[in-house]
């Protein structure tokens, strides 16, 4: 295969394979937001995901900054579910509550096991785990510093 057509292929695989914020952002650009007004917008989106996660009865939510930390995101939230049908039922709610309420799809994976799913809206990343998964990967030790602190216990 030529390096071109290498590339093309590569560049479908990626459209594919990662999250599209080109509506997001286009929007956002668009519209003429500074940069403060999408922070505005990526806690309001967090806002949501918190209230959601809340209200739907997940378990042991916590909440960490990424922003200055990584490029995936402003927010990193992870929860848990006390089986497999309520982690994919959370994550179901969630998608569709930020679908209603800001008009775009987040891209989800692994809700067909409902051990781990991860919902991506671009600027918040959602883990919601089985209780044993979630000690498994332990992913707040992985990301979280000594002065975050859990939004609910």
């Amino acid at each position: 295969m030529s390096s071109a057509g290498a590339l093309t292929a590569r560049s479908k695989e990626d459209d594919v394979l990662s999250f599209d914020t080109a509506a997001v952002e286009t929007a956002q650009n668009g519209a003429g937001m500074s940069a403060a007004q999408t922070t505005d917008i990526s806690d309001a989106i967090l806002a949501l995901i918190l209230e959601t996660l809340d209200s739907e009865k997940a378990e042991d939510i916590v909440q960490i900054d990424l922003r200055g930390r990584s490029s995936m995101g402003d927010h990193m939230v992870i929860c848990s579910g006390r089986s497999s049908r309520q982690v994919a039922a959370l994550s179901e709610k969630l998608v569709e509550k930020i679908k209603t309420t800001y008009g775009f799809t987040a891209k989800v994976e692994g809700k067909d096991t409902g051990d781990w799913v991860l919902i991506d809206t671009g600027d918040v990343v959602v883990h919601v785990f089985r209780p044993e998964v979630r000690d498994f990967y332990q992913l707040e030790k992985m990301w979280m510093p000594a002065a975050t602190e859990k939004t609910h216990a």
